[in-house]
């Protein structure tokens, strides 16, 4: 119990150090998108928090098992390198043992990505998907900063204002777009505006109160002036995408109750990531032997692409399955590589063997017991 608990502390260690750096990679490309799109006016600052949290299922899902793989190299590298698996080998340890004793953390982080995969991340989708469709019903005018000229996303219409009180009312409006049809400038200068919906159309109109409106040609000299009480402008439609296809931000309850291919692919992709964290696991502990003489990071590159294979694999296998094809191929995808980590257990001094002989660098699984 105390070889266990060892073993198991030096390779969760590694494995929340990993997931970590990875997380963070991760959500700062993501930051740095959404913050590009709260400053165009196409999402609202004060979401962007509940966005990023909703996401965080999502990324862990597939974060934690490359971790846990990842963690096995590093952890279990640093023990062969420093002789620790030597003198457990001597003094009993079997590769079945250390495979047994391997399953611990295996088994923990798969529960906590089934935990992910099956309630926490579809439960993140749906929420990001109503905070995407919330701001898609928002205004160009909801994204305005008093006192700073501003050009809504997808909008040809700069717009100004000096104040914004709680109820959306605005102080001193200016506005100004080009016109497409007579390329002619439209300018307009007013006291007050504020948004008003029609139920019946469904439309959004900017309606501005005492103010003037030019139009013209600048340098023509054949401007136009028109002075008003109240003047509407028709706001235009976002066309804001949802974030996540619909079958990822479906339970899985309702999954389990689907016939269409896509709904179904989806299911199995969900019910094989806690798998892939128990096959990853079957082949780290192999991958992980490595020679003290070529360094702790030796294996990482080759069985970093083993694991991207892998992965590859059932991304690709999904498709497949969300194209018609039986789900039956997701779970073939599984049995293959389990059938090449019991290879590589088994066959240790052959796989090094042949490494060997094609002169590509030796894995290390040491020698058979």
């Amino acid at each position: 119990m105390i070889v266990f608990r060892y073993l198991a502390r030096e390779v969760l260690l590694s494995m929340l150090a990993v997931s970590a750096v990875l997380l963070v990679i991760i959500m700062s490309g993501r930051l740095v998108s959404y913050l590009a799109q709260v400053a165009s006016g196409a999402l609202d600052a004060d979401v962007l928090l509940q966005i990023i949290l909703f996401r965080l299922p999502d990324f862990l899902q597939l974060i934690l098992p490359l971790g846990l793989f990842l963690g096995f190299l590093l952890g279990y590298g640093r023990l062969y390198l420093e002789s620790e698996m030597t003198v457990l080998e001597a003094c009993g340890m079997s590769r079945k043992r250390l495979l047994a004793y391997a399953m611990g953390p295996a088994l923990l982080v798969a529960v906590i990505v089934a935990l992910l995969s099956l309630w926490l991340a579809p439960l993140g989708a749906q929420h990001t998907n109503l905070i995407f469709d919330q701001q898609k019903q928002r205004s160009e005018l909801d994204a305005l900063v008093p006192g700073r000229f501003q050009q809504p996303a997808r909008s040809p219409r700069v717009v100004y204002t000096e104040s914004m009180d709680d109820d959306g009312r605005l102080g001193l409006v200016f506005t100004a777009e080009r016109n497409p049809q007579t390329n002619r400038l439209q300018v307009t200068l007013a006291q007050a505006g504020e948004t008003r919906v029609l139920e019946d159309l469904d439309e959004r109109f900017l309606v501005l109160e005492q103010g003037h409106r030019y139009e013209g040609v600048p340098g023509a000299g054949d401007f136009t002036e028109l002075q008003f009480a109240e003047y509407g402008t028709l706001l235009p439609v976002k066309t804001q995408t949802l974030k996540y296809p619909r079958a990822e931000a479906l339970p899985t309850s309702v999954l389990l109750q689907s016939n269409k291919p896509k709904e179904r692919a989806q299911l199995h992709w969900r019910l094989s990531l806690p798998i892939l964290a128990i096959v990853v696991t079957m082949l780290a502990v192999p991958l992980s032997r490595v020679n003290p003489r070529q360094g702790r990071y030796g294996r990482l590159v080759p069985s970093i692409v083993v694991y991207l294979i892998y992965l590859a694999a059932l991304s690709n296998v999904k498709s497949l399955v969300a194209d018609g094809a039986p789900a039956a191929l997701l779970w073939l995808a599984h049995g293959v590589f389990i059938m090449l980590a019991l290879n590589m257990l088994m066959f240790g001094r052959f796989w090094r063997h042949l490494f060997d002989q094609v002169a590509l660098p030796s894995f290390g699984f040491g020698k058979g017991r």
